[in-house]
């Protein structure tokens, strides 16, 4: 099994993934049982979890136990921030560091759990396999987008699925970027 990256994301129909001042609440009820069992099948299949630091941040602020129990977890910051529990590892290097380290350690299933700024960088640097979106029937019209930075790349969709508040979950596999070639022209020859 190939190691892969999954960007796990949930947006407006718009594509934002948090109001202009990261508040999530358009979005924050419990979910149907249709959404939780989707969900949990997805974590069931996680390794391992890459977070930045703006979402760990806005998960310690929100309280209570650690969201994402018995998985290793990796924080990019260049903070000193408190540790959420004994499974999460706070470390300052590239995302291409953090994800070739998690892959060294044998992890298959790694999920990027956001935010913008880590997933564009990510993105840009080939590293996400798969991108996962749960599009809420919301429109935020402005915020933090899905991307904060990218390149355009195309995705081929390997599944669709309606849930019973609207939601609508579409998985892409990311097409790899093949290396092209460039054709160098034969030089013409001209005759005196």
């Amino acid at each position: 099994m190939t190691p892969t990256l999954i960007y796990h994301v949930t947006a407006s129909l718009d594509g934002y993934i948090a109001r202009p001042d990261g508040r999530l609440d358009w979005f924050d009820t419990p979910r149907q049982p249709d959404e939780e069992y989707s969900f949990q099948y997805f974590y069931a299949g996680i390794d391992a979890l890459l977070m930045g630091r703006g979402t760990y941040e806005a998960l310690l602020k929100r309280g209570g136990p650690w969201p994402y129990p018995g998985k290793p977890c990796v924080v990019l910051t260049r903070l000193e921030l408190p540790r959420a529990g004994d499974e999460v590892q706070l470390t300052h290097c590239t995302p291409a560091q953090a994800v070739g380290a998690l892959r060294e350690a044998g992890f298959q299933r790694i999920w990027l759990v956001g935010g913008s700024l880590l997933a564009g960088s990510c993105y840009t640097a080939g590293l996400i396999d798969e991108v996962v979106i749960n599009l809420v029937p919301h429109l935020l019209g402005a915020g933090i987008p899905l991307l904060a930075t990218g390149m355009e790349r195309s995705l081929t969709l390997s599944e669709q699925r309606p849930f019973t508040s609207g939601m609508v979950q579409l998985h892409y596999q990311v097409k790899k970027q093949a290396s092209q070639l460039t054709q160098i022209p034969t030089p013409r020859s001209t005759a005196a």
